[in-house]
């Protein structure tokens, strides 16, 4: 039943389907006790959201920019989630409340594409909400209360502007209401929660309109269905290689909601993890019965 879990967590990557990512895993040595997918397009291999097995969470997203240029830094976002998530325990690393105290200090942060960052250790409330885009120049604090759902987006926290997220708050208390109404298993209401993930309702626009066309739509909806051109870059087919970066810059070609994950956290310390990867790299989907992958393990609090 639900009630076993104390916290849900549901994020959609959106991105250039040919930014190249790998599946979620346990990382390799000497980070093995980090879970979650990578970003393979720098060397950093940073990523959007992770886990480890003594507990500590975190969840990046880009913040909305008027153009694809404009949203690219010179320091890899990811990198910030792995300083969160790399540090074993032994290792010494740093508290949340000295770690978001860090970031605010550090002077390079407007060096890095805008971002939200969800951090914390899962079953000590609250969690910390860290950005470079900040609208009050304030850390939000979130899940300090029981029952409470927060939307975080490619906006300041808080916006209720994008309808985005006001529905995605309203369809999740909708499906975890409902799965409890209903007595359902953890697997029925996973299947609820990957449906508010996948709810479509972005305006359509004329047939080769570019993604630039649609990033004033983008907050209209949950789930970003392909769109865009198939070209994946303008010249070589490929991306761009950013001198400045020193890196490949995947700005053009089909770009959509490529992967989707739910998190269920238990009062017991059980996590379930479950990543369903909708498309390929070279933009292909990916078959039905490959999509979903799922790791199940108790926060550690001992692992060093």
């Amino acid at each position: 039943m639900y009630s076993t879990s104390s916290s849900i967590f549901q994020v959609n990557y959106i991105e250039f389907l040919n930014r190249p990512t790998s599946l979620a895993d346990w990382w390799p040595s000497p980070h093995t006790h980090v879970l979650g997918p990578r970003d393979l397009a720098r060397s950093v291999h940073g990523t959007w959201l992770g886990i480890t097995k003594h507990g500590r969470l975190a969840i990046l997203t880009n913040f909305h920019e008027a153009t694809c240029e404009q949203a690219v830094g010179l320091r890899s976002r990811g990198a910030i989630v792995n300083s969160w998530l790399m540090p074993a325990r032994a290792a010494g690393p740093p508290t949340l409340d000295d770690f978001v105290a860090e970031l605010q200090r550090d002077g390079a942060l407007d060096q890095i594409g805008g971002f939200n960052l969800l951090c914390g250790d899962v079953g000590a409330q609250p969690l910390a909400v860290v950005s470079n885009r900040p609208d009050d120049g304030r850390v939000a604090w979130v899940a300090h209360e029981p029952g409470q759902t927060v939307a975080i987006s490619n906006t300041h926290l808080g916006d209720r502007s994008w309808k985005k997220v006001v529905m995605g708050e309203e369809r999740v208390q909708a499906a975890i209401r409902g799965s409890l109404q209903a007595r359902e298993d953890e697997d029925a209401l996973v299947r609820r929660l990957l449906r508010v993930l996948s709810t479509d309702t972005l305006p359509r626009l004329d047939a080769g309109v570019g993604v630039e066309g649609y990033l004033d739509l983008v907050q209209e909806s949950i789930f970003i269905p392909v769109i865009g051109r198939p070209e994946a870059g303008p010249e070589d087919g490929q991306a761009v290689v950013n001198g400045e970066l020193n890196a490949a810059v995947y700005l053009h070609g089909l770009y959509g909601t490529q992967k989707q994950t739910v998190v269920l956290i238990g009062h017991d310390g059980r996590v379930r993890y479950i990543e369903r990867t909708l498309y390929c790299d070279d933009g292909r989907p990916v078959p039905e019965d490959e999509r979903d992958r799922s790791f199940e393990f108790h926060v550690d609090q001992e692992y060093p």
